[in-house]
């Protein structure tokens, strides 16, 4: 009787820890709203990363000051995929299905994206990603924050080739060797070939990941530069960058002799080099610290101010770039369709995002294309400073809606009203 007793017992504590610990889960998912942050932290992605974890932290803490959204506080749940592609896709699966994450912000690399692709999909979840990329790619499970070639690549290189630029007539198109620089230097060799631009005159360069010894490829782009006029075009990723723009300044490669254009340098990156001799290099994006308006003059002084408040690595030498502002305004996209939708649902969050416009940092109010899930935004070409600032030397008039699908690809043809 007494055994029978106290198995009744141990049954009822059981019972009610799960009525308890089912009735906490639920208080507890109820308060608030999860969201996933998938960026690399450590690995040869941190450098560029780490910087969009703490930013996307920094919108979150932003909403969250003036009431969360549906009247819940955004709670952020941080992993590390350390720079490891198939990682990605692992913690993404984490995020969404243990987690219960309504939206991950993340990815910088397109093999990360290229990786968490399948998750999202599968899963029915929400990708916001900030970086700048390839295209070639339209998924109804992400929202494109960063820039289409269109908006980035294309411009670039049209700025090159003007007066203004240098007019290069010679290209090398240098770049880590995964999916982004390959599809990316694809469309920018058939872009040159219908400028009457020969294979003669465009050289093909990679290197692996972490790559860190750039002098015999510095010394090739020397040798290429004596048959004329020639401008780099970079999609070196991560922390190769460093030893990069080192060894241009050790060679004695001036702007002046062969510009240097990167897709994915930006303030932070040139945070770990000695800029002085890296003066007059170019960088193309959609956004630079330095331009003067008064939503990024807020936009600067709430980051800094966040940092230091943080504690953050160099926070006395914070900066804010491009990807930042592209998380940024992601996260606050995502905040304004989860109020217009009343819901956290993936396919009714999907249908309010489309339209979603925010007065970004930039200057320009951007807006999120209904039809392809990409910004319209606005290209800019800074040139480095001596301060590791960058100089706006040309910007569109206006934001640029994304052509994911280049149209010097062939069999696009059909597919540019996307």
């Amino acid at each position: 009787m007494s055994n029978r007793r106290n198995f009744v017992s141990s049954l009822t504590r059981v019972a009610a820890g799960a009525a308890l610990l089912a009735s906490g889960l639920s208080a507890h998912a109820a308060d608030t709203i999860k969201v996933g942050i998938l960026h690399s932290l450590s690995g040869t992605m941190a450098i560029s990363e780490t910087s969009l974890k703490d930013v996307a932290l920094m919108a979150i803490d932003e909403i969250n000051a003036k009431g969360g959204v549906l009247g819940k506080k955004i709670e952020p749940v941080v992993v590390d995929p350390a720079s490891n592609w198939p990682l990605f896709a692992e913690k993404a699966r984490q995020l969404i299905a243990k987690d219960h994450v309504t939206a991950i912000f993340g990815c910088w690399t397109s093999v990360s994206r290229k990786s968490v692709l399948p998750v999202v999909k599968e899963l029915n979840g929400l990708l916001y990603y900030p970086v700048q990329y390839e295209g070639e790619e339209l998924e109804k499970n992400v929202f494109y924050t960063g820039a289409a070639p269109n908006q980035q690549a294309i411009p670039a290189v049209e700025y090159l080739m003007s007066k203004d630029g240098g007019a290069a007539k010679r290209f090398v198109l240098l770049g880590t060797d995964y999916v982004y620089p390959r599809t990316t230097n694809k469309i920018l060799r058939a872009y040159l070939h219908s400028k009457g631009v020969k294979d003669a005159d465009i050289k093909e360069l990679y290197t692996p990941f972490g790559h860190a010894d750039y002098q015999t490829i510095v010394a090739d782009i020397k040798k290429f530069s004596a048959g004329g006029k020639t401008a780099v075009i970079s999609t070196i990723n991560g922390d190769s960058n460093v030893p990069f723009y080192k060894e241009l300044g050790n060679a004695g490669l001036k702007a002046t002799d062969v510009p240097v254009v990167a897709f994915s340098v930006g303030e932070e990156e040139l945070r770990g080099v000695d800029t002085k001799p890296l003066i007059g290099h170019l960088a193309a994006w959609n956004y630079f610290e330095s331009v003067k308006n008064p939503t990024n003059a807020d936009f600067v002084k709430k980051w800094k101010a966040y940092a230091a408040a943080k504690r953050l690595p160099n926070a006395a030498t914070a900066v804010t770039n491009d990807p930042m502002e592209a998380t940024y305004v992601g996260i606050h996209m995502w905040a304004q369709a989860v109020e217009k939708a009343k819901s956290t649902d993936t396919d009714k969050v999907i249908a309010a995002m489309g339209g979603q416009s925010y007065k970004a940092p930039s200057g320009y109010t951007l807006v999120m294309d209904p039809t392809n899930h990409h910004l319209h935004k606005p290209v800019m070409i800074g040139e480095i400073k001596g301060d590791g600032q960058f100089s706006v030397v040309w910007k569109s008039k206006e934001a640029i809606r994304a052509q994911p699908w280049s149209p010097y690809i062939k069999g696009n043809e059909g597919k540019q009203n996307l």
